[in-house]
């Protein structure tokens, strides 16, 4: 499986619920927090539906 390191660089203030709902069904919690997760359908999903609001490296 491959890995993406994922970086919230905007904030959710001023976003649509379905935005905020998305970036807390990835696992944000706060501005500029990184995490680490497997690449899948659904992530992959979810990161194009706010890649705007993130920063996507792969590992």
């Amino acid at each position: 499986m491959a890995k993406v390191k994922i970086t919230l660089v905007k904030g959710t203030s001023k976003r649509t619920p379905v935005q905020r709902a998305t970036l807390t069904a990835l696992g944000f919690k706060r501005s500029y927090q990184t995490i680490e997760k497997d690449v899948n359908p659904a992530i992959q999903g979810m990161i194009n539906q706010v890649k705007h609001l993130l920063k996507v490296e792969n590992i």
